[in-house]
């Protein structure tokens, strides 16, 4: 089978580093790609939301899978010109895909679903804001209703910041309750009805140690999860999963492709913070660096529609963990172009337990340069976590970019140290 996959960040190298190593792939596209991309998969050039210019490369290719990685093209329609032209495609449909696209959206299908999550206003005005954060109180959870790459939501305990974010959101405002207890990853592929969950993962969103400073896209991720309910995943499956998706289909709006499931383990029971219509990064880089099911076929099941003919899912029993490496000034305004060196080191020395996976980089001559935030996600594997997590950290020391950071606290908890 051919696979081409849409993206160019480190999600997408996960995925095509897993579909390189499927026996059932004969030919690997990705498109745009990144530099570290490049050395698993032909990259292709062509915008990635326009969905007429996706189909097309698709057809000269003669793909028999496409494999959208992330939210913003699936929000703009891609699967849907894709599987227009007969093609295969894992990922939801430009009206599926509101339940990311749209957080307003996301809590009409919840309530009507019955699935458990924080109370909420939609907002469009200055004094609907001014109302729902009194409401609710410190600390406060703004939300911006549409895509935002990660960075739409603010939770501060100061006032007048969280009003500054909403007023700057402009147009529709989510304003929530806050929710208390650790949060929860949960993927689950689906082909519209049948639903099979992945196993469950933990990001860090702030840009520093001990959750402090700005919320980013995501600095590192753990699996699996050690402190976790052994029920959480059947009970999540129960609750928040096939309701979820049962109610898409019910309004006739079949979600197909990766749900990805933000919970909230709160004292009063498991709460959905957010949907995703895609694989999360970094969550996917450990999740996938565990999955020993081979992801080409059971992406394709999920894209026709046969699901329920994917035997059950076998998973590594190693821990994973993984470390990203962002840009000087990171969230922000991130400094570009600079020189990456050590990728090589790691290869040498540190393979095959850990491997660095590609985020914003670029060939400039015979040189790889950062070209975004989050640069590198470094990965590795071990019988625990602690193995994973000293191999993780072992490797990013290898690693040289000027004014890089990276938070140094990932899985140190879950690891008992």
């Amino acid at each position: 089978m051919k696979v081409l996959v849409i993206g160019g960040g480190a999600r997408e190298h996960a995925l095509c580093r897993s579909l390189s190593l499927d026996p059932d792939v004969t030919a690997l596209y990705c498109a745009p790609g990144n530099a570290g991309i490049g050395e698993v998969a032909e990259l292709c050039p062509v915008d990635a939301l326009d969905g007429e210019a996706v189909a097309r490369l698709a057809t000269e290719l003669e793909a028999g899978l496409v494999v959208v990685g992330p939210e913003a093209p699936l929000v703009a329609g891609v699967a849907d010109a894709v599987r227009a032209a007969g093609i295969p495609c894992f990922g939801p449909s430009r009206e599926a895909a509101e339940l990311e696209g749209s957080k307003a959206f996301a809590k009409d299908v919840m309530a009507a679903a019955g699935v458990p999550t924080g109370r909420s206003y939609v907002c469009t005005t200055p004094e609907e804001i001014d109302e729902a954060l009194d409401a609710f109180g410190a600390p406060y959870v703004v939300k911006d209703d549409g895509l935002a790459a990660g960075k739409g939501v603010v939770v501060t305990s100061d006032l007048d910041k969280a009003r500054e974010h909403a007023l700057a959101c402009g147009g529709r405002v989510v304003i929530e309750e806050f929710l208390d207890g650790p949060e929860v990853s949960l993927f689950a592929i689906t082909d519209g009805e049948t639903v099979v969950p992945l196993t469950p993962a933990q990001d860090f969103k702030r840009a520093l140690d001990g959750d402090e400073g700005p919320n980013t896209g995501g600095m590192g991720a753990y699996s699996p999860l050690p402190w976790a309910d052994p029920k959480l995943v059947d009970d999540v499956m129960a609750t928040v999963l096939q309701p979820t998706v049962d109610e898409l289909h019910r309004r006739g709006t079949p979600f197909a492709g990766l749900l990805y499931a933000g919970l909230a383990i709160t004292s009063r029971g498991v709460r959905v913070i957010e949907f995703n219509a895609r694989f999360g990064d970094p969550e996917t880089q450990v999740v996938l660096a565990r999955l020993q099911t081979p992801l080409a076929g059971l992406l394709l099941h999920a894209a026709q529609g046969t699901l329920d003919l994917e035997p059950p899912l076998r998973w590594r029993n190693d821990a994973a963990v993984t470390v990203v490496v962002a840009s000087h000034n990171y969230p922000d305004t991130p400094r570009t172009g600079d020189p990456i060196e050590g990728l090589d080191e790691v290869a040498a020395q540190d393979a095959p337990h850990a491997y660095v996976l590609h985020a914003g980089t670029k060939r400039d001559g015979g040189a790889i340069v950062s070209a975004g935030g989050r640069v590198l996600s470094v990965t590795a594997t071990g019988q625990d976590l602690a193995q994973a997590r000293e191999r993780a950290y072992r490797a990013v020391a290898r690693i040289r970019l000027d004014g890089s950071q990276h938070r140094t606290d990932i899985a140190r908890e879950a690891a008992g140290e």
